[in-house]
């Protein structure tokens, strides 16, 4: 008897532990800058022009970015990647978007790439308010011709309900909800946005399920487009498709006569 009392007392400081080392290190499991902060290319390997960008945020941090431009662009994209890697990851999203015509600004996150800071929620908030002023008071994009893209990690967008959400369905065995101090609750952000949307998922996703793209299709106001995707999390790239290249392009076409 002794002895089982011992194992389930182990088994409960070690639960404890592990519930103490989430709630305390958190951004290390959410953010992963310190998988490749080396810059591995530039636009230019892809044969687009560019000018590297230095953005300011409200706290101070320096953040560097790509300036790609279209010639006669129809419009300017805010490209906004995912929690792991860097600016020179996503060259693929590039190139789609200057065929289909667009100017892009791409950049990293507070303590991503050859950015300065280090990652938390807020700051990340602060560093697409950067952009968002760079693009509207630096380079007077006009904000009805912005496109705001969010890319989860390397999938084509791939997001989620919230980070508690996710991670109760990934640690189903703790209490992720009552940890959580990094929320990014996408499904009530998302029922605030009025402008029009496209959410694309894959059913085959193997790290965010469908049901995440689904939920925040169906909160999502109106106008909006669910694009269907193939292939699991970190192959189903919305680049390498012709049909999803065009169905990209065909909604931002939709966009662009609405606001006309």
């Amino acid at each position: 008897m002794r002895v089982i009392v011992n194992l389930l007392m182990a088994a409960a400081v070690a639960y404890a532990l592990i519930m103490l080392f989430v709630f305390l290190y958190q951004p290390r499991l959410v953010y992963f800058p310190q998988v490749e902060r080396e810059l591995t290319a530039t636009p230019r390997a892809a044969g687009l022009d560019y000018e590297d960008v230095t953005l300011t945020t409200a706290d101070n941090v320096k953040l560097h970015g790509w300036w790609v431009p279209s010639r006669n662009a129809r419009g300017t994209i805010l490209l906004m990647h995912g929690n792991a890697g860097n600016i020179s990851h996503r060259l693929g999203y590039l190139t789609m978007f200057n065929r289909l015509g667009y100017s892009v600004l791409l950049f990293d996150y507070r303590g991503y790439g050859k950015s300065g800071g280090h990652p938390d929620e807020e700051g990340t908030y602060r560093d697409a308010d950067a952009a968002w002023l760079h693009l509207t008071a630096t380079r007077n994009v006009a904000a009805r011709d912005i496109v705001m893209v969010a890319v989860r990690c390397s999938q084509a967008a791939s997001a989620f309900r919230s980070v508690p959400d996710l991670g109760a369905q990934i640690y189903p065995w703790l209490p992720v909800r009552l940890l959580a101090r990094i929320t990014y609750d996408n499904l009530a952000r998302i029922a605030k946005v009025d402008a029009p949307v496209l959410i694309a998922h894959s059913r085959e996703d193997d790290v965010i399920p469908f049901v995440h793209g689904e939920a925040l299709f169906a909160a999502a106001r109106e106008p909006k487009q669910m694009l269907v995707l193939a292939g699991g999390h970190n192959d189903g790239f919305l680049f390498t498709r012709d049909a999803w290249i065009a169905a990209v392009g065909a909604f931002l076409d939709r966009i662009a006569i609405k606001k006309d």
